[in-house]
């Protein structure tokens, strides 16, 4: 299974390196909604602050579902599903090579919206283990529901449209706790109040990385 998670993994990886979708169309339009959220607060620097994590967040995961979009259009070439299927992979090793690739993609994203977030709103980062933490564990979340939900429409002509519906309101744990998180991270929160909300991002990170490595296969064999 780790073996083939590797494997796809590099392969995606590899394919968005070459297209360079994340670098010049993902990243752009997640500062473009950081720039709009900016002028939508106004110039009060107090309400920027303030709304800084949950921008933050919004702009990861309007991002990430185009990210998800990217990494199931892959796929969605003539034969190609059927190439995987009898490739003899491990299912549950396609799901985890899956979703490694679209965290790594969400990281390098999530680096250059920290620093947007430094220089738009004029955040200061107080607790960088919080805000690490609460990040890495918000992505893998983001990124195990975004493959689940992904697979679950990719044999639909509408997936495009599909998608968004399905993952924005699932993700929702992840967009509240994260948000939590980083307000104690920014320093607008009291010191313990993020404690619950990373236990949320764990479970939430755990209970679909298990569905994922479960039901993945059933979803291939539904294409």
């Amino acid at each position: 299974m780790w073996r083939d998670a590797v494997l796809v993994a590099g392969k995606d990886l590899r394919i968005e390196l070459r297209s360079r979708v994340v670098v010049n169309q993902v990243a752009p339009f997640a500062l473009l909604v950081l720039l709009l959220f900016a002028f939508a607060l106004g110039p009060d620097r107090g309400a920027l602050a303030r709304g800084a994590p949950g921008m933050f967040w919004l702009a990861v995961l309007f991002a990430g579902v185009l990210a998800v979009q990217r990494s199931v259009a892959v796929e969605a070439g003539e034969g190609t599903r059927d190439g995987l299927l009898l490739s003899g992979l491990d299912p549950a090793g396609v799901f985890l090579g899956k979703v490694a690739a679209v965290a790594v993609e969400l990281v390098l994203l999530e680096a250059v919206l920290t620093a947007g977030v430094v220089v738009l709103f004029g955040s200061a980062v107080h607790s960088p283990l919080v805000l690490v933490g609460a990040s890495l564990l918000g992505t893998a979340g983001l990124a195990a529901v975004g493959v689940l939900y992904g697979s679950l429409s990719a044999g639909l002509r509408v997936r495009e449209t599909l998608l968004p519906l399905l993952l924005l309101p699932v993700a929702a744990p992840v967009l509240l706790a994260g948000t939590r998180a980083w307000q104690l991270a920014l320093g607008t929160a009291p010191k313990g109040a993020g404690d619950p909300w990373m236990g949320l991002l764990v479970v939430f990170a755990a209970v679909y990385l298990a569905l994922g490595v479960v039901m993945y296969g059933t979803l291939q064999e539904a294409w």
